[in-house]
């Protein structure tokens, strides 16, 4: 699981319960931001190792994955 997971959920409650100051209206962005660069990551992780393959065995992957893989934006 995500570290700052934890933590954004509890700045979340703390919102609707109580309201945050500015300290931690700044800390809740930035921790979000941080989460989201990391869930963009996975995701990125996991195209890059996806192939599709036909009933037929032949690799079909969509040309768009294999040219982003090509220009490096997705690791294989």
């Amino acid at each position: 699981m995500i570290q700052s997971l934890t933590r954004i959920n509890e700045l979340a409650q703390k919102q609707r319960e109580h309201g945050l100051n500015d300290v931690e209206k700044e800390e809740q962005r930035v921790l979000r931001q941080e989460y989201l660069r990391e869930i963009r990551g996975q995701v990125l992780g996991t195209f890059s190792r996806l192939t599709v393959v036909d009933a037929m065995g032949n690799d079909v992957t969509p040309d768009k994955l294999r040219a982003e893989k090509e220009k490096g934006f997705i690791i294989d």
